[in-house]
């Protein structure tokens, strides 16, 4: 089959001596695909048929499977058009650039990966800097035919060769195209100032700023590609990258342009998605409470408010049990709490601190077998209370003349006091389950609580801060609650966790015992010649048979981290609390950070540099985009006046191209005329109708959304309801000037 379909105004490109080097490329492309899948798929088959192994083996057999059934996939999708162009180099060589790397199997190159530095020529050459090119040329495929291509000649050599020079180039045709309810990735059309942004270094944080149509998500989804293949400290092994988005339409929108560049594994998450409740969440209708939980101080209140649910008891501890009785003193409960190792979430400590506490007190009661029986241990309460009487560092061996219990005395002594009430209940109010809601809720329940945890507060603030817990008992947390409910679950952990790992152990001991007595009831009854049940008593096959050490892992949080970069989109948005969402995440402090100052609803008065190193980063770079791909002239010249009119120096961009279409204004009640006429008009393409308190829908071809949701979306036909019913103020005029700027064709705006 051949790769080129170029009909109609076409015709002058398909000439046979223009063509004929890639029909003869892509014959060898389509032959190594074949050959590639084949092979795949067997290796696939294998893999499937291995054993299912147990542990680590299984862990890596379904990786290996993954990352096969990834591999095919990627090839199955693109078939040719794996191919995004080619370049011819000074030195004469054709190079021809994919989604990915391709080799025959006679060693010959077929395609070079648009991420390596061998491709980087094809998107960074440009008139004032050919990098060495004579020429480029870029294709357009459609059902796997090119239908169209693009040559530039960057030297007078590269008219020597074969080149369709057109007066369009393969970028403003591509931005005139109608969109689809999912973005497209737009590899073959990147644009120098984007891909040096791209292939920027990951080090430190890198900040994309640029307003509407400039390419910023563009430029954020494909460097998170870029990186991944490139930096070898961002694998999945080391942490990988996570991707944040604004909101839920903007994650559907954009769900296809990673896996279209290679990459599956890049987790994708909006800042709710990272805690239980965010579902929920309301908005914070309380501009003065949104205020004070932005700040990031409140994040930091989580610690000191854990560190008062973990402190000893005042006095010693009397612990009586069948096997004797023993006090704790208040140096044993001190010992037993730093047991918990630093950093450990409080409910997984939980299980440090009883551990450390039961060995104490097991070894207590061991050293008083044989002592007096007529022992006072209310005297050792009170000999203990005053001078810590017989605290662990006395000698063992003053015990030794008591003997010591064995194994299974220790065990039965152990199990005993795991259900010890009275010791359970001491520890209950020494280290306490505690569920993240019920902590920040009593911050805002518990002025007294509140005041220790957040001292800088005032009194007034305080008192801001509290809700009624009769009143709001059981009502959805609010967004402006999300940072803090984020740090409690960081801080404390699953408080049913450490209960799922008990009853796991007690499943696991229940089972080595039942095969135990399995193994002793087959060598007793072994009547053979050659008792070749006697094998189960060497150590290694019991061992083996009664292994209870592959158990299924606690589910865990995806978004938990640490990631090794994280790239935001949008993230002028974020509060100084919601940056210490990610920052937490994020160890070495890696970020892209793309964003619009001039589309934060609620200000950005201050520079990129000021925000960031307040909330805790460094190692600052900035990157700017300043050509609207996007958004048509005449649409830029109508919204440019709505956002400089409450933000005179906003960065807008400049457009590239006009669509030939007005802004249309006409009343509300044509809304349905318009989409009707629309859509009768237009084959293709997505309309959006925008307005305020809108309901997410998705209706075929028309979406409906509110002005916050359809940040980061782009539309053919975008019609307004309303713009000024938007809000006030900063927060208004960024709605409608968001709102208007996704339109790639046309604007019409309703009112009533």
């Amino acid at each position: 089959m051949q790769a080129f379909d170029l009909t109609g105004r076409h015709d002058a490109k398909a000439d046979p001596a223009l063509i004929a080097d890639d029909e003869q490329h892509f014959a060898a492309i389509g032959q190594s695909l074949e050959e590639q899948i084949a092979a795949l798929n067997e290796r696939l088959d294998d893999v499937r048929r291995r054993p299912g192994g147990h542990g680590q083996e299984a862990m890596d057999r379904d990786l290996e499977v993954h990352r096969i059934g990834g591999q095919l996939r990627m090839l199955r999708r693109f078939s040719l058009d794996l191919c995004l162009g080619r370049i011819v180099t000074e030195s004469g060589s054709t190079i021809y650039i994919g989604r990915l790397g391709l080799t025959a199997t006679d060693g010959r190159r077929l395609l070079v990966d648009w991420r390596s530095p061998a491709a980087e020529p094809f998107f960074a050459a440009t008139h004032a800097d050919p990098r060495g090119l004579l020429s480029r040329r870029r294709y357009r495929w459609t059902n796997g035919r090119i239908a169209d291509y693009w040559d530039e000649v960057f030297t007078t050599e590269g008219l020597e060769g074969h080149a369709a020079l057109d007066d369009q180039s393969a970028f403003i045709a591509t931005l005139g195209s109608s969109r689809s309810p999912r973005m497209r990735d737009v590899l073959g059309t990147i644009q120098s100032d984007q891909d040096a942004i791209i292939r920027a270094s990951s080090r430190g944080a890198l900040v994309v700023d640029g307003g509407p149509g400039t390419g910023k998500t563009v430029v954020a989804l494909h460097r998170t590609a870029y990186l991944l293949y490139s930096d070898p400290r961002l694998g999945e092994g080391k942490g990988g990258v996570l991707f944040v988005g604004p909101h839920e339409p903007y994650l559907s929108y954009v769900a296809d342009v990673l896996p279209s560049l290679g990459e599956e594994g890049v987790r994708t998450t909006t800042l709710r998605r990272m805690v239980p409740e965010g579902a929920s969440l309301a908005p914070e209708t309380d501009k003065e409470v949104a205020r004070l939980k932005a700040d990031a101080r409140m994040v930091a209140a989580i610690e000191p408010a854990v560190a008062l649910y973990e402190k000893p008891p005042s006095k010693p501890t009397l612990v009586e049990t069948p096997y004797g009785d023993a006090v704790i003193s208040t140096s044993d409960w001190a010992e037993a709490i730093a047991a918990a190792e630093p950093g450990t979430p409080h409910n997984d400590a939980r299980d440090q601190v009883w551990d450390a506490l039961l060995k104490i007190v097991t070894e207590r009661i061991q050293r008083n077998i044989g002592s007096d029986p007529d022992r006072d241990y209310d005297a050792d309460v009170d000999a203990w209370a005053e001078d810590d009487w017989g605290s662990p560092g006395q000698e063992e061996d003053e015990f030794d003349a008591y003997g010591l219990v064995d194994e299974d005395a220790t065990d039965a002594l152990r199990a005993s006091l795991e259900t010890n009430a009275g010791l359970l209940e001491v520890f209950g109010q020494v280290w306490p389950r505690l569920r993240p809601a019920d902590l920040v809720g009593d911050l805002w329940e518990v002025p007294a609580f509140l005041r220790l945890c957040a001292p800088w507060l005032s009194p007034e603030e305080v008192t801001t801060l509290q809700r009624n817990p009769v009143v709001q008992a059981g009502q959805a947390w609010t967004e402006a609650d999300l940072p803090l409910l984020d740090a409690a679950h960081r801080r404390l952990g699953d408080p049913d966790a450490s209960r799922r790992r008990s009853a796991k152990k007690a499943a696991a001991a229940a089972d080595r015992k039942a095969k135990a007595e399995v193994v002793s009831d087959l060598i007793s009854h072994d009547d053979s010649d050659m008792k070749v049940m006697s094998m189960l008593r060497g150590q290694d096959l019991r061992t083996a048979l009664l292994d209870d050490s592959v158990r299924e892992p606690d589910e865990l949080d995806p978004y938990a981290g640490p990631f090794a970069h994280i790239v935001v989109d949008e993230a002028q948005e974020l509060t100084d609390a919601e940056w210490q969402m990610l920052i937490n995440r994020c160890p070495s402090r890696s970020f892209t950070i793309v964003g619009d100052r001039a589309q934060a609803r609620h200000g950005f008065t201050e520079s990129w540099q000021e925000r960031l190193e307040r909330v805790g980063l460094d190692r600052i770079e900035m990157a700017g985009l300043s050509v609207n791909y996007r958004t048509p002239e005449e649409v830029m010249a109508e919204a440019e006046p709505v956002i400089r009119a409450a933000l005179p120096d906003a960065n807008v961009p400049t457009s590239v191209r006009a669509a030939g279409i007005p802004v249309v204004h006409r009343p509300v009640a044509d809304l349905d005329e318009i989409l009707d006429t629309w859509l009768a008009e237009h084959d293709e393409g997505i309309a959006c109708v925008i307005a305020a308190g809108s309901s997410d829908l998705d209706e075929g071809r028309v979406r409906r959304l509110s002005p916050e949701h359809a940040k980061g979306l782009e539309f053919d036909l975008v019609v307004l309801i309303d713009p000024e019913t938007y809000g006030t103020g900063i927060e208004g005029a960024v709605d409608r000037y968001v709102a208007m700027t996704r339109a790639t064709r046309q604007l019409v705006i309703l009112t009533s």
